[in-house]
């Protein structure tokens, strides 16, 4: 195999893997890209070597480039090309990473398995560094409508990331033990073997904890859960040059679903939750618009989870999400804690806006605290006089691709999950779905009713099992209404997950050492030997 086609074969195998995620169903996909990419590294060429770790480096980024390019358009959608391109090469330097890391630990004993938990190591790095990380494109975040989705719920994301990986690798495995590359011996035999056992157990344990899933209303008891998508006026970066537009649409919206109610065609319900960026216009500071919002909330007879932009005295903003009930306003509230470099804010603004005159279009938001948890009182599906506090977990757009951010919430005792969301920004693209499949993970990993509420769409109720249960069309003004089951248990993965990763990620950079002092004693030898890296 020539340098050429491992570059070929490396950006197709990129390309697979990105034709695996939403709004496309094809998450098998997945594990063939990674075994694609596997072989590119570890197959010997004519002459007997194997690719060396420059070789594997360029590789590994080359996949990333396949892979990145055609996933995230979206960033560059308003802003020109720049920044997409940017963010992609970026990421794809971690793919170049796990290229090396590939070529360090391919010659071990259960070489799968060590490969595998190097993709989970360079997920783990790519999602901290640098500003905080980049979690988009985990392999769990394409595997939303897949029978190893249940997996999740044991693991969490990283331990269904490492699953789609290892089977990847095993199928990697089974193709250089086939038949008709050489002789086969017992080894070989055995590699064959224990790859289709992988192949087999890892799919069939997804399966077999497929009906230990929640249902839709299953829990201690049922709440009535409303999401309010009130659209925008335009698309793109100036969408909310509108704002009053845009918290109107949305009060619009709630009063839609009042008369509804009124006319006996919805249920009452317990909470209505709102977008990101519902209320640009700072409610706590405008009375206009905050007696707007408390009018909406005394019409519907709930309290609104309204997300809102709101300004502090040094200058700076946080986007909040607050608990607003009818005449008495503003209770608790979620700021969000993990804000979106180069977008709510841009570190190093001085030399960014030599690339870009959009640099000083990022705001200047900082992070907020807490556990992500706000309580409002809620009577309940049944209606009972008595009001029970209803925990909601708060994880605001870029807040849902970050293990943590869910996962705080609910070890503080969140029942649902809602995920406020503005899309607008990014207009027709695929980034919404992108964003749909990660709540999908994150309902299943948590055991938890999932609320998408967003300005455009795509809005969404995300059942416990990662089934959507009812979703709104894109840039239409809609509302969704829905019986869902208020759960306390903790999942192995709300408690493991963390856990989880570590152990993987120490296995990964574990093995990598022992590949590295085994090159480095390789290369000591006297002699070139046939299969020696070069």
């Amino acid at each position: 195999m020539t340098l050429l086609v491992r570059i070929l074969a490396s950006a197709a195998a990129g390309v697979l893997l990105f034709l695996s995620f939403p709004p496309r169903t094809l998450w098998f996909l997945a594990p063939v890209a990674i075994a694609l990419v596997v072989l590119t590294l570890t197959l010997p060429g004519r002459d007997g070597r194997t690719p060396g770790l420059r070789a594997g480096a360029l590789l590994g980024a080359v996949f990333g480039l396949g892979f990145f390019l055609p996933l995230l358009p979206w960033i560059g959608e308003y802003v020109g090309p720049v920044p997409w391109i940017a963010l992609s090469v970026a990421e794809s330097v971690f793919l170049a990473l796990f290229g090396v890391l590939v070529v360090l630990v391919a010659r071990l004993p259960f070489a799968p398995l060590w490969i595998a938990a190097a993709w989970s190591a360079t997920e783990w790095l790519r999602s901290t560094v640098p500003f905080g990380g980049f979690p988009w494109g985990r392999l769990a975040f394409g595997q939303s409508e897949s029978v190893l989705l249940p997996i999740a719920a044991v693991g969490g994301a990283p331990l269904l990331s490492f699953a789609v990986a290892l089977i990847g690798t095993a199928l990697a495995a089974v193709v250089t033990a086939a038949p008709g590359r050489s002789r086969r011996s017992a080894g070989r035999r055995r590699t064959v073997a224990v790859g289709l056992i992988v192949l087999i157990a890892v799919p069939a344990v997804g399966l077999a904890l497929r009906p230990t899933l929640a249902g839709p209303t299953d829990g201690d008891r049922t709440v009535v859960v409303a999401a309010i998508q009130g659209s925008v006026p335009r698309l793109g970066l100036d969408f909310n040059a509108q704002r009053r537009q845009v918290l109107d649409n949305h009060v619009r919206e709630t009063l839609r679903l009042a008369d509804e109610v009124d006319a006996g065609r919805s249920p009452r319900p317990d909470v209505v939750v709102w977008p990101e960026n519902a209320s640009d216009v700072d409610p706590t500071r405008d009375r206009t618009a905050a007696d707007e919002i408390s009018a909406a909330s005394v019409r519907i007879g709930a309290p609104i989870l309204v997300g809102a932009v709101l300004a502090n005295a040094d200058g700076t903003s946080t986007n909040s999400v607050l608990v607003w009930d009818g005449a008495a306003g503003p209770g608790e509230r979620h700021d969000k804690k993990i804000v979106q470099p180069f977008g709510e804010y841009l570190p190093y603004r001085s030399f960014f806006r030599l690339f870009s005159s959009y640099a000083d279009s990022a705001g200047n938001f900082v992070p907020g605290s807490g556990d992500g948890v706000v309580h409002l009182p809620d009577a309940g599906a049944s209606g009972e006089a008595d009001a029970v506090a209803l925990a909601v977990g708060v994880a605001t757009c870029y807040e849902v691709a970050f293990d943590r951010a869910p996962a705080e919430a609910v070890a503080a005792g969140a029942q649902i999950l809602a995920v406020p969301t503005n899309n607008a920004t990014f207009g027709d693209t695929e980034m919404t779905y992108q964003q749909l499949a990660m709540s999908r993970v994150r309902a299943v990993e948590h055991s938890r009713t999932v609320v998408v509420a967003a300005t455009s769409g795509v809005s969404a109720i995300v059942a416990p099992d990662g089934t959507v249960t009812s979703r709104t069309a894109l840039f239409d003004a809609d509302h969704l209404v829905a019986t869902v089951g208020v759960r306390s248990t903790l999942t192995p993965a709300t408690t493991w997950g963390a856990r989880v990763e570590a152990l993987l990620v120490i296995v990964g950079a574990a093995a990598a050492v022992v590949g590295a002092v085994r090159t480095v004693r390789r290369r000591r030898e006297p002699g070139p030997g046939p299969n020696k890296n070069d």
